[in-house]
């Protein structure tokens, strides 16, 4: 495993540990801290199981951590990479890191903490069946057992059922496997690759949260009801207002809650294990009656709890040193491991005592040095502690210094290697489940408390004061000594005409640094120049290179560009760096592949100037600026009162309808457009939430067909629509290639003014023929498709840019 080093004083030093426990907060308030000591005395866990970010029950799991003082685990299988964004426009991986640090900061606030499978979320599945086929059932049910292996939960609590019930393939599929794991990781002889490290666990019982919310759920008398509407004093809120406050991190997918008050019921139905009748850990002792000698433990945290004084937290040290001292002379590992990090926080707590390390810049590349300073200050009086020998003074900060040493990239390590449709490559079996890297940069410090030796760790960061948001945290990153970033993920090119692309390289070092660039084309493509000697003297240094892309006659489907790094102490793959930054979470640096995939498109042309109002996102109008057409980007003021003649199609962006509330306004103009000649092509929206029920000039009502399967058969039921011939003559190979759906949220029941030339339908099922509407309306043309072309284009997908163009064509008579 790559670790990165410090090179040590007497108190620092770096170390890689299960990061699973770094996740819980320290205590601040006295509330918390007085909260923290009854958990003390609660030794049981429970697993929330489901398949996507925003599946789990936030207050369930904010009552189970916070009111039950249970150690709370959330396993959602995939990062949700496939879903849509409503607050920017990354998809895929970009996506499922917005929502891996959602989810992060999501528990945070309810308490829980966070895992992961190797699961990729593919976009919808309809069923279980075809999300265990591109998952690999087998790999994910591995992943499963291993977390639970790890976690060890009394409990497991499935959001689905493991029947059509569940909705989704991928919920369905959920379901399934924490039946399966629920047995699989007891039983000695499955996956015993793994009993090197861990040993097997049987959880007492598996329940499924059920709600009137999944259809044929209707209450039960064999439902166990528990309401956890409580309000706790130590917090001051009820478990529905942390929820709220949970739920509403998920804001890529648009999920804002309210906060909730008063008794709220949830139900729970037995999938395997013993049946419940008043509580979910019936018969399961949580106390210290479960490790051996845990009696005398129980006591010392009862006198502790009974003796703790709000106003003087910090007399509580001395008892929670000698609990130290016993809980250190268990025999249990797991519970001795889990109440030794809940005392050390405890005892930080009490003693006000803070301490982060620090660098003084946001990057480092690989092989660097850098100064990381430590600080430290103790705010509770009577409390004597010590850094490496030097005492802390009270209230007053102290600062130590040492030299940290940058060895591999901070790449997440999901993404380290490529991978297939349905799952991560991990390479290392101790990774799996983490929600983050384990060996990111991070310090241990060593501090006498009182007399007593304990040491802890801190993440190392960096920090500045921003003019509006105030002190900003930052991960350090580490970067490739060089990057090169080609700008597209796909580039698209017009029959053999050549284009000439920008590569930006940034050498991020702070000492020189030489290497040559070498492109990488398949067989008949060329380039001009093919490499590219770069010498960067300073960190951060840039240049950007030109070059000519010659395009092969036979170009295929699967070619791509890619860049070679040559430096003077060997070759490497080269890596982009890209940035992810929103206020919500922290600010996110990645580093995908240098490569873009090449694609040749032979289409005429039916319209140069386009008009684009955006929605929730999308990378629409840098596509068609790949192919040379002129997109200006429009806003409310345009579309009111500007000159909407100039424009040969306006092109509305996805879900417009559901997130500009302004649309109500604009669309009586958008449709004026059309009536005097324009080309207006709306997106697909979907039917909750819409600002307005007049989206095209005829009624046109929306449902939620969707054809995942994006290989499933194209019927052109009206070969002879415009929209399919001109200026493209389309034809079944430009329905190959399309990636993760055909479309999605098809128009339903629709006026008979609209002409509905394809008809799509996933195997088995009836087709459908509401992914694309054409209508005549004045002397323009409206059109509204469900097709996902905004997955396709920015894929560089051809058939996909061909028939767009088409729909972007103003009408002839």
């Amino acid at each position: 495993m790559n670790k990165q080093r410090v090179v040590s004083l007497t108190s620092l030093l770096l170390f890689v540990i299960f990061s699973t426990r770094a996740q819980t907060l320290q205590p601040q308030h006295p509330g918390e801290i007085k909260q923290a000591i009854k958990k003390l005395n609660t030794l049981g866990s429970v697993l929330y199981f489901a398949a996507h970010p925003d599946d789990e029950n936030t207050r369930l799991i904010a009552w189970l951590a916070k009111e039950k003082h249970l150690r709370t685990g959330y396993l959602s299988l995939t990062r949700g990479d496939g879903g849509q964004n409503l607050i920017g426009t990354e998809q895929a991986e970009e996506l499922g890191l917005i929502r891996t640090n959602e989810l992060l900061a999501a528990r945070k606030v309810d308490g829980g903490e966070q895992f992961f499978s190797s699961a990729i979320d593919f976009g919808f599945s309809k069923t279980a069946a075809e999300t265990f086929h591109i998952w690999d059932r087998e790999k994910i049910l591995a992943d499963a057992v291993w977390v639970i292996r790890k976690f060890k939960p009394d409990v497991i609590v499935t959001r689905f059922p493991p029947d059509q019930r569940a909705g989704h393939g991928h919920h369905q599929a959920s379901a399934l496997l924490a039946i399966e794991a629920f047995t699989a990781a007891a039983d000695p002889n499955r996956f015993r690759e793994q009993l090197t490290t861990v040993a097997p666990w049987q959880a007492r019982r598996l329940l499924w949260n059920t709600s009137s919310f999944f259809q044929g759920s209707p209450p039960s008398s064999t439902h166990l009801l528990v309401n956890i509407g409580d309000y706790s004093p130590f917090i001051g809120e009820s478990y529905g207002e942390i929820a709220a406050e949970s739920r509403s991190k998920h804001q890529s997918q648009g999920f804002g809650a309210a906060r909730q008050r008063g008794n709220a019921v949830e139900r729970f139905e037995l999938l395997a294990g013993d049946a419940p009748e008043h509580a979910l850990f019936e018969d399961i002792e949580t106390s210290w009656k479960r490790v051996a000698g845990g009696e005398t433990i129980a006591r010392l945290v009862t006198e502790i709890d009974n003796r703790f004084d709000m106003e003087h937290p910090e007399k509580s040290i001395g008892g929670l040193l000698q609990l130290l001292e016993r809980v250190a002379q268990l025999g249990d590992d797991h519970w001795k491991t889990l109440k030794t990090d809940e005392i050390k926080n405890l005892i930080l707590a009490c003693g006000g005592i803070w301490f982060e390390s620090y660098a003084p810049v946001s990057q480092l590349a690989v092989g660097e040095q850098a100064p990381i300073n430590t600080a430290y200050i103790v705010r509770r009086p009577d409390v004597t502690v010590s850094v490496g020998g030097h005492p802390l003074p009270f209230n007053e900060l102290y600062e130590q210094s040492d030299v940290f040493t940058a060895t591999a990239a901070t790449q997440p390590y999901w993404l380290r290697q490529p991978h297939g449709l349905g799952r991560f490559a991990i390479a290392n079996q101790q990774d799996v489940g983490r929600p983050g890297n384990s060996d990111a940069p991070k310090t241990s410090i060593t501090l006498s408390i009182n007399g007593r030796e304990l040491t802890f760790e801190r993440p190392v960061v960096y920090k500045y004061t921003h003019p509006v948001r105030g002190e900003v945290y930052e991960p350090l990153t580490i970067t490739p000594r060089i990057t090169a970033n080609i700008g597209h993920k796909a580039l698209v090119f017009s029959g053999m005409d050549p284009k000439t692309i920008e590569v930006r390289f940034t050498g991020h070092t702070q000492r020189e640094v030489s290497a040559v660039a070498r492109l990488q084309l398949p067989a008949g493509w060329r380039a001009a120049p093919s490499e590219v000697p770069l010498h960067f003297s300073a960190k951060a240094g840039e240049t950007i290179s030109h070059i000519t892309l010659y395009p092969a006659e036979n170009a295929s489907l699967a070619d791509s560009l890619g860049i070679a790094l040559e430096y003077p102490d060997g070759t490497e793959a080269a890596q982009a760096i890209q940035t992810i930054s929103y206020d919500h979470i922290p600010k996110i640096t990645w580093f995908p592949a240098a490569k873009a995939r090449l694609s040749k498109i032979e289409t005429g042309a039916s319209a140069q100037h386009i008009g684009y109002l955006p929605g929730a996102g999308d990378l629409i109008p840098a596509a068609l600026r790949e192919i040379g057409l002129r997109v200006t980007v429009l806003n409310e003021q345009d579309i009111l009162s500007g000159d909407l003649s100039q424009y040969d199609a306006i092109v509305t962006g996805v879900r417009l309808y559901n997130v500009n509330p302004r649309i109500r306004h604009m669309q009586p103009r958008l449709l004026q457009y059309v009536k005097a000649g324009g080309t207006l092509v709306v997106q697909y929206n979907v039917s909750n939430g819409l600002h307005t029920p007049e989206i095209g000039p005829y009624p046109l009502g929306l449902s939620r067909t969707r054809v995942t399967d994006e290989t499933a058969p194209i019927t052109m039921q009206l070969p002879d629509s415009r929209v399919l011939n001109y200026p493209n003559a389309i034809t079944q190979t430009d329905f190959e290639g399309w990636v993760q759906e055909r479309g999605l949220y098809f128009a339903g029941e629709t006026s008979d003014q609209y002409d509905r030339p394809l008809q799509i339908a996933d195997p088995g099922e009836s087709p459908s023929d509401g992914s694309l509407l054409v209508a005549r309306y004045g002397e323009g043309n409206f059109v509204y498709t469900s097709l996902a072309f905004f997955r396709q284009l920015p894929a560089g997908v051809p058939g996909a840019y061909r028939l767009f163009v088409n729909l972007l064509a103003k009408p002839i008579d």
